[in-house]
């Protein structure tokens, strides 16, 4: 039977390779109607072409006639980004996830990984996502204290955590609601605090949103407001915040709090009106002091504070690599695609420990106990 060329993969490895219709047409050659045409199952690539198609976006030929059993459709995906972002900036991420989805569902079918342990909690109000950040605490017997690795805790929980390359800094993150749940954080001009946010924010989505279409202004104040919630817990932080009773703030007390909770500044300003620690007068007083000293994008702590860097992923390909005897070339021939489509979301630990440069020596074989 002869192989069906699936328009949608060319798409897919274009994006992913950040190119334009007209880049891509013009290194094979070709016209942008004619490329468009092959990504929309219009017309089909000789072998000739689809062999040159497969060089210049670095997968193999076989990766344009391979259909996906679950791709990702924008329904699942929890999209975090600001209103001026490009359409071309949201497909470059959506792209990215694809790919780094196909490599988790690779990871998947061969090893025993952490079950998906996020509760689902629908909410209809302001409360109701309270309580479902206070339930989810619950769950993970976490207490109300701070939270030390929110990334980690997402990964405990069988989800799989990377981050961007490559993609606008208008895209903050996204999430995928699959059978092995995905989050795509976003480093670019991101501190620890607010990567720390980010992933909560998409974990409210899990908690909150299954089956819902979000990306809408409720949806996204409530997965904010869970992410403020479960981070910093109304009883405890309420006990801590330092406002006096002339209602002024100590800037010094802030930045030990922040220390502490790993929430920024700005963060911790927004809970604090959420409950009504401060009012309306007080908040935009304390950004307007935040701007005037320079703290708008980056705060005087941030530094101090580690970024969180998932492990799960790099583990899993580690393991993998051990006990199956494969390299990442081996790996990366399985999805169909050259190593450059893995080594993007892996440490540079990983592919130090790897060896990239020397994948085709022995790996030695991991025992198992």
């Amino acid at each position: 039977m002869e192989a069906f060329f699936v328009g949608a993969n060319l798409r897919l490895a274009r994006v992913f390779s950040g190119l334009t219709l007209e880049e891509l047409a013009e290194q094979v050659e070709k016209s942008k109607q004619f490329i468009h045409k092959l990504e929309t199952n219009v017309d089909r690539p000789t072998e000739t072409l689809a062999s040159q198609l497969a060089d210049k976006l670095d997968v193999l030929p076989e990766f344009f006639y391979e259909t996906c059993n679950t791709p990702i459709v924008e329904d699942q995906i929890h999209f975090r980004k600001l209103r001026t972002t490009k359409v071309a900036a949201k497909q470059k991420a959506i792209a990215k996830a694809e790919i780094f989805k196909r490599l988790v569902d690779f990871c998947d079918g061969r090893l025993l990984l952490p079950k998906y342990g996020f509760i689902e909690h629908p909410v209809s109000d302001l409360e109701g996502v309270e309580r479902a950040a206070e339930q989810l605490r619950n769950y993970f017997s976490l207490g109300l204290g701070p939270i030390q690795n929110v990334t980690r805790l997402a990964e405990s929980a069988g989800t799989f955590v990377t981050t961007f390359q490559g993609v606008s800094s208008n895209v903050d993150a996204l999430s995928v609601a699959c059978s092995r749940p995905v989050i795509v954080r976003n480093e670019e001009d991101r501190s620890a605090c607010r990567l720390r946010f980010d992933v909560a924010h998409e974990i409210g989505h899990f908690v909150m949103h299954a089956g819902i279409l979000t990306g809408d202004r409720q949806t996204e104040a409530e997965a904010n407001r869970f992410a403020g919630a479960f981070l910093l817990p109304r009883s405890s932080f309420a006990k801590e915040f330092p406002v006096g009773t002339t209602g002024r703030i100590s800037w010094k007390a802030m930045s030990e709090v922040k220390l502490r909770w790993k929430v920024s500044k700005a963060a911790m300003l927004m809970r604090a009106r959420q409950l009504q620690l401060i009012d309306d007068y007080q908040l935009k007083g304390s950004f307007i002091y935040l701007k005037n000293s320079k703290q708008a994008k980056k705060e005087t702590e941030d530094d101090s504070i580690e970024i969180e860097r998932p492990v799960l992923l790099d583990k899993a390909i580690r393991f993998i690599t051990r006990h199956y005897e494969l390299t990442l070339t081996e790996i990366a021939k399985e999805l169909k695609v050259k190593p450059r489509y893995i080594t993007e979301f892996l440490s540079p630990d990983t592919l130090e420990e790897l060896s990239v440069s020397n994948e085709h020596s022995p790996v030695p074989r991991l025992k198992l106990v």
